[in-house]
């Protein structure tokens, strides 16, 4: 995990016709021309507003496109992150991920100024996409996000309690083409009819197993409820066929839900959910590994002593810039009591995991 030692400004400058549009329809998906000075540097890029429910908050949030790819990256989010008033679980989040093995986006704090207008404090996300691989090394394949709860690796839709319209309802192509997604269909139809005594030896074919039950502890430990229906990106490498899962919108976690409301301890159970979770600890060998995998992470990474420094130091870091947001000063107070109720939270949960170890026996 990697701490910032200042967060830099950006300006975004849009023409105020362009920056009526984009205001006058809170769900428009159509960007509008702007310009982005990070120091003395400009960039042409097109802005958006991003996410679902949260456009509806004052203080958004926003996606930007680089049309000449000239920032090393085609597309960048900032995350308002209104409804954690902390401002730090979904950096917290991403970063443990990665901790424990997992592919996870980059993200680092900005502040944002639109037209000479300060808009506070955001923090910033790398795009799970081709630039993602690249800059990782990584070999091509199709990228997918999971975007509703029919992302379950099931047949049937948590939404209205029927069958599936497809076997990818729930995904977005990213990145890959029509014969890619033939890939992903062939994955939740072997999930859902390997019959019990082939199940071990076939899944393997589809799944990189330990990339899987990393993931799977990272949503565990940080207690994500919609972690494992959405929330993540799906990515088949090219190189072994195999589908790995990565995290995405983390701001639920480290004891408080999406609504910003504290959340019990022991409200994920260690077994998690949905339909490929399910049969994956239905096979002994894979429930040992599991066991196995998260016993580490309860002893080295996802301990009080591993993260406390580092919620301290994001703390300290965000302080000076949060009394200064326009949309979130007047919550500093909450803000002060957050890292604790984080770390309190971390003690809780990993003592629970523990006790319930020995589910996975």
């Amino acid at each position: 995990m990697s701490i910032q030692s200042e967060v830099p400004l950006y300006k975004i400058f849009i023409h105020p016709l362009d920056f009526k549009e984009l205001r006058s329809d809170i769900w428009c998906d159509d960007p509008v021309i702007a310009k982005l000075m990070i120091g003395k540097k400009k960039y042409d890029i097109d802005i958006v507003y991003r996410g679902s429910h949260i456009r509806k908050f004052k203080k958004k949030s926003y996606r930007i496109e680089f049309p000449r790819n000239d920032f090393m990256v085609k597309e960048l989010h900032f995350n308002a992150e209104y409804m954690d008033k902390s401002l730090l679980r979904n950096k917290l989040s991403l970063d443990f991920f990665s901790s424990i093995g997992t592919l996870s986006p980059e993200s680092s704090y900005v502040r944002i100024n639109i037209n000479g207008l300060h808009q506070g404090v955001y923090l910033q996300l790398e795009s799970v996409d081709r630039h993602f691989l690249y800059r990782r090394n990584l070999p091509d394949g199709p990228i997918y996000y999971a975007e509703d709860d029919d992302a379950n690796f099931s047949l049937m839709s948590p939404i209205d309690e029927d069958v599936k319209e497809s076997l990818d309802s729930g995904y977005s192509r990213k990145e890959g083409t029509d014969e890619d997604d033939l890939f992903l269909k062939e994955l939740i139809y072997k999930i859902n009819t390997l019959s019990k005594s082939h199940f071990e030896k076939e899944i393997v074919k589809y799944i990189d197993i330990d990339k899987y039950f990393r993931w799977l502890s990272g949503v565990i430990c940080t207690q994500n409820f919609d972690g494992f229906v959405h929330n993540y990106a799906l990515y088949r490498r090219e190189d072994t066929g195999l589908f790995e899962m990565i995290p995405w919108d983390y701001d639920a976690t480290w004891g408080r839900d999406i609504n910003g409301i504290i959340m019990d301890f022991d409200y994920i159970p260690i077994t998690g959910y949905n339909t490929l979770t399910a049969r994956l600890l239905d096979v002994h060998s894979f429930r040992k590994y599991y066991r196995r995998l998260l016993q580490n992470i309860l002893n080295k990474e996802f301990t009080v002593e591993y993260l406390r420094p580092k919620i301290i130091s994001m703390h300290e870091l965000l302080r000076p810039y949060v009394l200064k947001d326009p949309y979130i000063k007047k919550d500093i107070q909450v803000f002060d009591k957050e890292p604790q109720i984080i770390i309190d939270f971390i003690k809780d949960r990993n003592l629970y995991l523990r006790k319930h170890l020995s589910d996975l026996e």
